[in-house]
């Protein structure tokens, strides 16, 4: 496996910070194939934690902005706009 690979990401920062860490080695071309195939076992599973915390904080937002207007509890998702 690829090194620093061992300890799972504890929180979203960190695995987005590896996840980036291994997109540049690898777009660097200088890894012999294993290697490169390991960071990017690594990188596939850093992605999808970071997809599923992702989804849990979307899923945290819309609870939070809960449209009560007649009681019925129902969600009303509000699309992110990000600052460019």
């Amino acid at each position: 496996m690829a090194e620093d690979a061992a300890q799972p990401a504890e929180d979203f920062e960190s695995a987005l910070d590896r996840l980036e860490h291994i997109v540049k080695t690898l777009e660097s071309g200088d890894l012999p194939l294993e290697k490169a195939l390991d960071f990017f076992e690594e990188g596939v599973r850093l992605s999808r934690f970071c997809h599923a915390r992702l989804e849990q904080a979307e899923r945290r937002v819309e609870i939070l902005l809960k449209n009560d207007d007649e009681g019925a509890g129902a969600l009303a998702p509000v699309p992110f706009e990000a600052d460019s």
